[in-house]
């Protein structure tokens, strides 16, 4: 009996956390994307110098390590092919939350 109750509160407890993480603020996300200049390159739906978020979205759909490696693509500067040059991936510069939060949003795209 009381395996089966701590079973249903860790499921209960992993459902919450996993409601919480799928609230992103979309406008706050849209703002961040358009004044760290990502709509220069990327759109929703449409291929520009860089993916789509859809694609990438779709890319790292059911991955746990999704959005970490998401964050850190967009926090470290990797090498990113544009055009057929190399050239360093715009660094997004503003708070770990916030960087979080635009995570979400393309990954719910």
């Amino acid at each position: 009996m009381l395996r089966s109750t701590v079973t249903v509160a860790v499921a209960a407890l992993a459902f919450i956390a996993g409601a919480a993480q799928a609230q992103v603020d979309e406008e706050a996300a849209q703002a961040l994307a358009k004044k760290a200049k990502c709509t220069k390159c990327h759109s929703v739906d449409k291929k520009k110098d860089g993916p789509p978020y859809q694609e990438t979205a779709a890319k790292y759909k059911g991955k746990a390590d999704g959005p970490e490696t998401l964050f850190k693509h967009l926090t470290t500067g990797p090498m990113v092919e544009v055009d057929g040059k190399k050239e360093e991936h715009t660094v997004v510069k503003a708070s770990e939350a916030e960087i979080k939060n635009l995570v979400g949003w393309i990954l719910s795209r």
